[in-house]
């Protein structure tokens, strides 16, 4: 008995053939390019016997703040207000007396002007219990050095696979398949690794003169591309 024939099409062969061989291979791609965003975080406390101080001289030093990053214009490309805590700090013994209240606020600042970042960490740092802590340096989402890395991987594969096939005395015939394997690597949004920021600095100057600008040195950002590729090849002769 014989098998009706079908007009369903026939699964792929996940695997070369001798009339169609195929390669395998990877590509990838290694940048250095300069950071476009530097992120500083800005901690503003208050210390009070009552609730009602701390809060107050909390939101002035909010205010402070605030007003200080605002004056940079377009240096500043995002400014956000983060967590807020007011926190009762109690009595050591029994009964829950409150000894004092302790205010707290966290200010996120995302700059792209790097000539104006030293100047206001500084006056930052500067302010009566005010922390800051950065700055993280980065690249936009949308960089251009993303797909230029992505370019390069793909270009690489295919230069891969050309020498392949030229040690075989043949050429490439078609791209079976480009893989993905994540094109760049985004790094943490407050990465803690040496190198990558400052240590925090606390305000609360004794003096009236204004600090000196840091002299901030940006981070060279590393982009990294891979992709797999697979092509099909002429039949070389062996």
């Amino acid at each position: 008995m014989t098998t009706p024939p079908t007009d369903d099409p026939q699964p792929a062969v996940p695997y070369g053939t001798p009339d169609a061989p195929r390669i395998a291979v990877r590509g990838e791609a290694h940048l250095e390019v300069d950071p476009e965003i530097a992120r500083l975080r800005i901690t503003v406390a208050s210390r009070g016997k009552d609730r009602r101080t701390a809060l107050d001289d909390l939101t002035r030093r909010n205010t402070t703040a605030l007003n200080l990053i605002k004056t940079y214009g377009d240096a500043v490309e995002r400014l956000e207000t983060g967590a807020f805590s007011i926190t009762p700090q109690l009595k050591e013994g029994r009964g829950e007396r409150v000894h004092a209240y302790h205010g707290r606020v966290h200010i996120t600042a995302e700059l792209t002007d790097f000539t104006a970042l030293g100047e206001l960490t500084t006056r930052l740092a500067d302010l009566d219990l005010t922390r800051v802590d950065g700055p993280w340096w980065t690249l936009r989402p949308d960089s251009p050095a993303h797909r230029q890395a992505r370019q390069q991987a793909v270009r690489e594969a295919v230069q891969r696979a050309r020498e392949y096939a030229e040690a075989l005395g043949t050429t490439l015939a078609a791209l079976v398949e480009l893989a993905d394997l994540g094109a760049e690597t985004t790094p943490p949004a407050y990465p803690a690794a040496p190198g990558n920021r400052m240590r925090p600095m606390f305000g609360g100057a004794t003096e009236d003169t204004p600090a000196a600008p840091l002299d901030l040195e940006p981070q060279r950002q590393r982009v990294h591309a891979q992709v797999n590729a697979r092509f099909t090849m002429a039949p070389p002769q062996l």
